[in-house]
Order: C-alpha cells, then structure tokens, then sequence
C-alpha cells in the first residue's frame, strides 16, 4: 500500500531558520577568514593534504589521480540535494541524476554504471564512516546533506589495496563542517525553486572545552519534473569532536534520514515511435499510480490499454547510523586509528510486480597503526590494519496486485547475510623531497550466505581476492611534479545483483563471479606562476568478467545481472583552475574516455560481441565555470556543460526510429550571489538557473533498449534562496 503521510523528523520551517540566525554572531569573522582562503586558493592546491588512501600524505606526494572539492566551490551548490552538483568539476566521474536529485547513479572510469540504484565498487565515507555495504555496494547518497560538506576527496581508478572491493573503483572521502571556534553560533538556509522544489536546513555548533560540535537538520521536497517523480527527505547529522588528551581524539557521529520518492521509470521505445503529440514528463505506465494514471492523456491510455493497472512504483529508506572514530597518539612516531559504526535501515519498494520489504542491520569495525621511521632524506611511513563488515538483510516480498496493493502471495522471505574481512599494509617512502614511493598490499574475504525461509534456495558464495596497488611520484620543483601508478580491482556481485535471481523467486544468483581490474595511469599536477593551476592523468584499465544487465521473457518487468565480458578502458582526464586577476575564477574539467568490450555476450539472447562500446558512457565530457567578484558584495557566475552521445547498451544496436544512442547536449547555467551584513551577521542572497535555454536531453538510460531505458532529464530550472552565516571554516 501507498505510504502514510510523511511523518518523520521534525521539517525546518521558516520561523526555525529565522530564530537560529539571532545566534549567528560569530559567523561574521568566520566570512572574512573565507576571503583570505580565495585570495590563497592556488598556494593551497598544491600544498594541500589529502587522507583519501587511508593516510595523510600532501597531494604532491600522492601517486594517483586526486581531486578535491573544497567549500567555495561548494558554496555554489544551489539546491544541495545531490551529488552531482558538487561533483561537476571532477574529470572521470559521470553521475547521472535519474529523476532531478531522487536518485542518481554514480560512476569512476566506468566502473558502477550497471546498477539499478545506488553505487557500487566505490568507496564512499563521510567524517570517517563507510557508506558501503561488506560487497562495496553503497545503495544511496541519502545520508548526506551537501549543505553541510566543505571538502570532497576523490581518488581515481583501482585501490582496492586500500579498501577491499568497496574501493575497486576509486574512493569518495566527503568531510563535514566543523562547529567553529566560538562557545555557540548557528548557521540557515532557505530556498525553493522549479517544480515545486524547496528545502530548509539549520545547524547549530561551536566549541566548548575539549568539545567542538555541531548538529544539522533539514527537510527537502519537490513535486519532480516528470509525473510520479515527487520526493521529500529528513536529514538529521551530529558530529561530536572530543580532545580527550593531547593525544586522544574522538569523534561521535549521529544520522538519521528519512527519504521517500516516487519512481517514473524511463521511456520506451514504443512510446517514442507512437505517432502522437509526445509529452516527456509522462511516466512509464507501470510506475503511475491509479489515479495518475486516470489523468493522463486518452491518446497514452489508449496505447498502452485502458484496462492496465499501474504498479506505484516508489521507494522509502528510514535509516539510523551512529559511529565513533579514534586516534590515539601511542608514542612521538606511533598511533592507532580506531573506526566502529552500526547503521540499521527499514527499506520499501513497489515494482509492478512486487512489494519489497527489507530491514537491514550492518556494523563494522577497522583499526589502523601508523608508524613513522627515519629523518632527513629517507623516512618512512608504515601502516598495517584490518576492516571487518557485517550486514544482515530480513526480506520480504508479496505479489502488487496493482497501484502498489500488496496481495497474498508470498514471493520471498528470507535473510540474507554479509561478511567482509580484510587485511592490509601500507607504506610509503619519501627519497627528499623529490622521489616518494607508496606499496599498498591487501587480503579480502567476502561471504554471502542466504537462509531461505520458504523452499530449498538457501545457499553461499564466498569471495577471496588479494589485490595491490604501486605508485612514484617525482616533484622536481615545488611548483611541479609526475606521478605513475598501477593498482588492481575486485569487484564481488552485490547485495542488488545477488538478491536478483533469475531462476526462482528469492534465492541468490549464484551463477555470478566477481569483476577483477588493473590499471595505469601516469598524471602531471602543479601550478604556473602564481595564477594557474593543472592536473592531467593518462590511464588504462582492463577488466575481466564485467557485470551486465539482462531480461527474461517470464519475468519481463525485473532486471537481473550477469558477468558478460571482459573490457578495455583509456582515456585523459584534465582539470584546470585559473585566477587571471584577483576577483576572476576560471575553471575546466574535461574527460576522453575510450572503454569498449573486447568480448561482450547479451545473456538474454546468447549473442557476442566484439569491439562494442560500455553502455551510458559518453567519450567526452567538458564542464567549464567562470565566476567574477564584481564588487566585495555581488558575484556572477556561469557554466557550459558538454556531453557527447552514448550507446544504450552493449549491443551498440541503433533502431530504424534513430534511438539506441542518445544526442549529445550542451547545457548553460547562471548563478548571482548578492552578500550583505544586517545586525552584525553575514547573509547571502542567491539566483541560480540550470539548463537556462532549456535544452531537451536524457539524463539517464538504461542498458535496456526494449525497456524503459530514457529518462528525459528537467528543462530549465530556477532557484532563489538565502543563506545566513554560511561559509564557515
């Protein structure tokens, strides 16, 4: 049945923002201390310290393809609902935003385009925390409010050395705000836009004693641009920094989120070749519920019967994580890092076929020795540790008799339940100040056990893989430097493709082996003169068993998984940052990717391919942003976003209609930000336009070209808002 009406964490009001503002004082010296970071940005990108591969090394001394986003790039954020917009200035990322901010998926070089939601083979965390599941499947970004990010770290191509098959793919390492320096001072946010977007989000911090906290909430809603897409979500975070002793430091995370939406589905081929007045903001006719569906056009009722009945299709995640990381300062060149989390989510999803309901239950544990040995020209930095993963998953799965009803008929009950261990040692060697080596080695057990309650379809996998990753850097000057590095992946099905079993109504497919990787890649970083700053990446990767997605004619409405190949990938990945004069900003991101099957086998029709291209990867992406200062109060910005054509699936087939590749697009975007002081506090007033020209693309398909695979992507879309005492440090 349809949810109860929302009832979740307390929404944000307007009268809340309004009333945390009176507190926010403090703010005020925190947006000066912002000014001296732009006027410094070019000194920091190259002296920046990253902890993406699980120590601190300086980016020059890191030899892999890293970028970070950091908070006044973040800041630009509009509607901080999805990843996508903090990750636009990133090369090698594709993020595809299926339904305006409710769902998106995300991959690196490729590597996580086949899910059916969510993100998998890379590995996600927040202050610490890991997103994934034990198999390295993360199944949303629900958890995190972009509003409260100030620095994304992100690392390219295989290192599951690092962290096991959650990190087959690279390494999203997202931080949040601290609480400041002053005992108390709030921070607000207040903004609404096109089809019916609003949100509002406070947080409150500030350090007391040995405490620096702070604590976030805000609620989000759109009605979406295509029927059947609307979301609302709860997010509340807490962050508690603890300086227990001159060398203890604890950090206590808290999260809850609360995220429904509706899911529209994509559109067929059969709906695109009707010979009717086309309308892109309908829903697949399984997605509507009874009474969309009644209002939709008679001309869409006609075609696909007027006896049908939809299935409402939607999702809801509730979702409870605590977490506590650690680091204890042992000796003057030794100490321990301690991370334990526990994460508990109540999941439910109608499909035309069923309604699933799954309660998840999954802690985890990691602890990490640091030693540091030598001085002058050779030094060494040694770190050896473990990761243990939990997840119990209790599904159950009734038949939809239609508009999401939930029938009788007992699909599935059963546990499925996870395990991960890994052990792993790192080191790294610094010849001067020129040469740097870093060897990561690691050992990973993945087991899957599945206790069906129904029939005979119990069963386990286990999945055993030691992976490693080696790279050099050279920096010559300050100011420049080389990198080369080659890293290996291993990549077991996850909790989605595992779940989807072909042969039975529950059960595990366990005709599923993992994906394994390697890859190299050789990269240039550094800045000219005192305006300019680059960072270029050459690479390759091969994969062997690579998943696919396929259909069965019994069950056509549910999609399954399969190993269909081996692939070769390369590609260039630039980035580029330059401040011409002092209140002008210039940015680029641009990727060439090349990634083609070597061998490719359509597991619904038995047929193989050679030579065809990986489905929904475009080979070029260029995102160019510009931002002028024209006064200390008014900044103007815009953005170009390219992306060329894509093949929707591994056949590369085109249909005589045209559609089985997607038209390339070229997109604009504005933004204006307009600062002021009232009562001695910083307040912000924003515009933002996205696809101004409202340019008509697909934002999403699926390797499905006889199924719902075009998402038609929202026209233009428009933002106002206000922040007070944003921008903290």
């Amino acid at each position: 049945m349809m949810p109860n009406n929302h009832r979740g964490f307390p929404r944000f009001t307007l009268l809340t923002v309004l009333a945390l503002t009176l507190i926010a004082g403090p703010a005020a010296a925190q947006e000066k201390e912002k000014e001296k970071e732009q006027a410094g940005q070019v000194k920091e990108k190259i002296e920046i310290t990253v902890t993406a591969p699980r120590v601190e090394i300086p980016l020059k001394q890191n030899p892999a393809a890293t970028t970070v986003v950091e908070t006044l790039l973040l800041q630009t954020m509009p509607r901080t609902v999805a990843i996508d917009e903090a990750l636009k200035l990133v090369p090698g990322i594709k993020v595809d935003n299926q339904a305006d901010g409710e769902r998106v998926h995300l991959s690196i070089r490729g590597q996580g385009i086949l899910t059916e939601r969510g993100t998998r083979g890379i590995q996600t965390m927040v202050d610490g925390i890991p997103l994934n599941d034990p198999s390295g499947f993360v199944p949303d970004f629900f958890d995190i409010d972009w509003a409260t990010v100030h620095r994304i770290e992100i690392l390219r191509g295989p290192a599951a050395a690092f962290y096991g098959s959650a990190s087959s793919g690279g390494i999203l390492n997202i931080l949040t705000l601290d609480g400041g320096a002053e005992p108390i001072s709030a921070d607000a946010y207040l903004a609404g836009g096109s089809f019916g977007f609003y949100k509002t989000m406070a947080e409150v911090g500030g350090t007391t004693g040995a405490l620096n906290y702070r604590v976030a909430g805000s609620y989000s809603n759109s009605t979406g641009y295509r029927d059947h897409t609307k979301f609302w979500a709860d997010n509340f975070y807490g962050k508690f920094h603890f300086d227990v002793a001159p060398k203890v430091k604890l950090t206590a995370i808290l999260g809850y989120t609360d995220f429904f939406n509706d899911n529209a589905e994509g559109l067929n081929l059969d709906w695109f070749s009707a010979d009717v007045a086309q309308d892109r903001k309908l829903a697949n006719p399984d997605a509507y519920s009874l009474a969309e569906y009644k209002n939709t056009p008679l001309w869409y009722r006609q075609m696909f019967g007027l006896d049908r009945v939809p299935g409402n299709e939607y999702q809801q995640t509730g979702r409870f994580t605590s977490g506590l990381t650690g680091k204890i300062g042992l000796a003057d060149n030794l100490d321990l890092a301690l991370t334990a989390f526990y994460r508990q989510t109540k999941y439910t999803e109608s499909v035309p076929s069923s309604l699933i309901h799954r309660d998840y239950y999954t802690p985890g544990t990691s602890v990490q020795l640091n030693h540091t040995a030598g001085d002058g020209d050779l030094k060494n930095h040694l770190s050896v540790g473990a990761d243990f993963g939990w997840q119990t998953i209790d599904e159950i799965k009734h038949n939809n008799l239609g508009d999401a009803v939930e029938g009788s008929e007992l699909q599935s009950d059963q546990r499925m339940t996870q395990t991960s261990a890994g052990a792993f040692l790192l080191d790294r060697l610094e010849f001067g100040p020129e040469w740097g080596v870093f060897l990561s080695l690691r050992y990973d057990n993945v087991t899957c056990k599945l206790d069906d309650h129904l029939g005979d379809l119990s069963g386990d996998n286990a999945y055993k893989k030691t992976t490693g990753r080696l790279g050099v850097t050279w920096n010559p000057l300050p100011e420049f430097g080389l990198y080369a590095s080659w890293g290996t992946g291993f990549l077991p099905p996850g909790t989605e493709e595992l779940a989807n079993n072909p042969n039975a109504f529950g059960g595990f497919n366990k005709d599923l082996k993992p994906a394994t990787s390697s890859g190299e890649e050789i990269g240039a970083r550094g800045s000219l003169g005192s305006s300019l700053v680059y960072d270029l990446a050459l690479f390759t990767m091969t994969t062997d068993n690579d998943f696919g997605r396929f259909r069965i004619a019994s069950r056509p409405l549910e999609t399954f998984y399969g190993n269909v190949g081996s692939t070769t990938r390369y590609g260039l990945e630039a980035s580029l940052a330059w401040y011409p004069i002092e209140p002008l900003a210039l940015r680029a991101a641009y990727t060439y990717a090349h990634y083609k099957y070597d061998t490719v086998q359509t597991l619904d029709a038995g047929v193989t391919y050679s030579g065809t291209w990986l489905p929904n990867c475009p080979q070029n992406q260029l995102y160019l942003d510009g931002e002028l200062k024209i006064t200390p109060a008014l900044t103007i910005g815009a953005a170009l976003e390219y992306t060329s054509s894509w093949y929707i699936d591994s056949t590369n087939r085109i249909f005589p209609n045209g559609y089985g590749r997607t038209d390339p697009y070229t997109l604009v975007h504005i933004r204006l930000g307009y600062k002021l002081e009232i009562g001695g506090m910083p307040w912000e007033l924003f515009l933002s336009g996205r696809n101004i020209f409202g340019v008509l693309y697909y934002g999403f398909t699926e390797p499905d070209p006889d199924g719902n695979s075009y998402q038609p992507a929202p026209t233009a879309e428009w933002t106002v808002g206000l922040r007070v005492g944003v921008g903290r440090n």
